[in-house]
């Protein structure tokens, strides 16, 4: 059919007219047209945009909802495996997702340096959309010491370059849960960070990338004192800064619950001028066991599709946390558990997107002003000075400049970085490379790699010393400091001999 389509795109018996060589030319036209065609009709599903608080389909502009499920399976272990990486896996599991009527997954981690496009296009032919996580376990924002580091940003970039090509590449998330009581909320300075940051390398690559705008948000938890300020926090101050959208991990519907007394009526007025879309990127209470999911009438109903654009049933897999929809064997074999039964009852009750769904063409938003930033409280501690946009050339010119800096030992070793932490900032201020979350003070190179701002340590005592040669040599834990003096560069033969006869730890140069 198709070949036929170009054929007759030609005046009659126009071929028979032409040179052979243009003929062979013509013909691997039609071919290359031929396979654009049916590889276009492999990935024909329709990027998601924004438009206010909600979110269209670009093609059709009617208003989407996403009705989703968390996808991480890890083996009933606690690891992370990149499930999208799993081919095999993938086009196990998408069939099923399909007979369940999903149009989504979350994904909370994967490795950016595997190929993805076999679990993207399976998804995509079957209309799902993927909402990522960028952080990984060993990746992240720790709440409990939080850094926007050069390494972070680059562990992230590097996702986003994996993942902004795919049409059904729908969201990002920058963060999940990182303030998660009144006892860390500094933290989400950084993550309010890593957003401003995404948010303006996916606006300058995008199109170098051959991706498109991808919006970048936060999941949060439904912690009392600090579910407000935490919504609000997201969603004030610098446009750059804010959040595309919001996410609430919401548990409060636990068995037969109803809309009013589960705390869902609550959550839904908390939002109704909350001018960015909102999803409950994840839900499913499992106190009552097998779940009914009776919250889905609400959550896709008149009570909740105004404010919501639907949510994230957790999880696919049935993991130690015993939150699974199916049951995967050691085979690979897939057992349906009861949830996938109930939550499959209670998807046929509805209609998604609903029959009064909004078209993008004729919609006009009404709550237009962000909020307002949450002031300084008992239980709210983050201000709006953000932590800096992490800059390599910076680091690397730093790091040119010095004299005295760590020698390649100490490279990916943490604990002894720590250690001569310890010793340095007790005899030198430390302020160029530290962060002082209560008072929102960054240093210059505070960003920097850990080995980078040990090097600049180093060379400020270096040079706190009169450059002594000997103020470059001290032994510490273990003594891994390198003079790097341009007037005594010397040959790496040369260097490591010295290294060798000076005390068997240490470089001088």
């Amino acid at each position: 059919m198709v070949l036929r389509f170009y054929y007759k795109l030609l005046p009659s018996r126009a071929l028979f007219h032409f040179p052979f060589s243009n003929f062979c030319f013509l013909h691997l036209i039609i071919k290359s047209l031929i396979f654009f065609v049916l590889a276009s009709q492999v990935l024909a599903i329709n990027p998601i945009t924004i438009r206010g608080n909600k979110f269209f389909d670009s093609i059709t502009n009617q208003q989407f909802f996403i009705k989703g499920v968390s996808y991480q399976p890890r083996g009933l272990g606690t690891n992370y495996i990149d499930p999208l990486a799993n081919p095999e896996a993938c086009k196990r599991d998408v069939k099923l997702m399909k007979e369940l009527g999903l149009n989504a997954i979350r994904v909370y981690e994967v490795d950016n340096d595997k190929n993805h496009d076999s679990c993207m296009n399976y998804f995509a032919e079957a209309g799902i959309y993927l909402v990522l996580d960028l952080a990984t376990i060993k990746s992240n924002i720790n709440r409990d010491n939080p850094q926007w580091s050069l390494q972070l940003f680059q562990n992230y970039t590097a996702t986003v370059n994996a993942f902004i090509k795919y049409p059904n590449t729908l969201a990002f998330f920058a963060g999940n849960e990182v303030t998660n009581n009144k006892s860390n909320t500094e933290a989400s300075l950084f993550v309010k960070a890593a957003i401003r940051d995404i948010k303006e390398y996916i606006k300058v690559n995008a199109k170098e990338k051959k991706g498109r705008i991808i919006p970048v948000g936060y999941s949060s938890n439904d912690d009392q004192d600090v579910r407000i300020p935490l919504k609000e926090y997201f969603n004030c101050g610098n446009k750059s800064e804010q959040a595309d959208f919001y996410g609430v991990n919401l548990y409060e519907w636990c068995g037969d619950s109803t809309f009013e007394t589960s705390g869902y009526a609550d959550r839904t007025g908390e939002f109704i001028n909350y001018n960015i879309p909102v999803i409950i990127s994840e839900y499913g209470c499992n106190i009552a066991s097998p779940r009914k999911f009776t919250e889905v009438l609400s959550i896709y109903g008149p009570q909740m599709t105004s404010v919501w654009s639907g949510g994230i049933v957790y999880e696919w897999s049935q993991e130690i946390n015993s939150y699974g929809l199916v049951e995967i064997s050691k085979d690979g074999s897939v057992i349906k558990l009861q949830d996938f039964w109930n939550l499959q009852e209670q998807f046929s009750k509805i209609t998604v997107p609903p029959n009064d769904t909004l078209s993008m063409d004729s919609y006009t938003q009404t709550n237009v002003e962000s909020s307002k930033c949450p002031l300084r409280s008992e239980n709210w501690k983050a201000d709006m000075e953000l932590p800096p946009t992490p800059m390599k050339n910076v680091c690397e010119c730093m790091v040119s400049s010095l004299s005295c800096v760590a020698s390649s030992k100490i490279v990916d070793n943490q604990i002894l970085i720590d250690e001569y932490f310890g010793l340095i900032c007790g005899m030198i201020e430390c302020e160029d490379i530290n962060v002082n979350v209560s008072s929102s003070k960054y240093g210059k190179y505070s960003y920097c790699n850990p080995e980078d701002k040990l090097s600049y340590q180093f060379d400020v005592y270096f040079k706190h010393k009169k450059k002594n040669p000997l103020a470059c040599n001290f032994k510490a834990p273990s003594s891994d400091r390198v003079s790097n003096d341009d007037n005594k560069k010397k040959s790496d033969a040369i260097v490591s001999k010295n290294f060798e006869s000076f005390m068997g730890v240490m470089i001088l140069l």
